[in-house]
């Protein structure tokens, strides 16, 4: 039987909402934020909206699950 909502049969998540972690754009950064050594992490929801800022990427991921959101990576 064939699942309506995942009909390409794709691994089902936790359940919880998803977030996705990229590095983020450094002119989408305010100043202080810019000259920083290396590169800093955004979360954002599925619409595409910044959530948070992370200093790096195992620190963006947990925060997301701290929050109960799914982390996914995105390039």
């Amino acid at each position: 039987m064939t699942d309506k909502a995942n009909p390409a049969g794709f691994p089902k998540g936790s359940g919880h909402p998803i977030v996705y972690v990229r590095e983020a754009e450094l002119d989408s950064l305010p100043d202080e934020l810019r000259r920083l050594p290396g590169p800093i992490y955004a979360l954002h929801d599925e619409a595409g909206n910044r959530l948070a800022l992370a200093p790096d990427r195992k620190l963006a991921f947990a925060l997301a699950r701290r929050n109960d959101l799914e982390p996914r990576s995105v390039h």
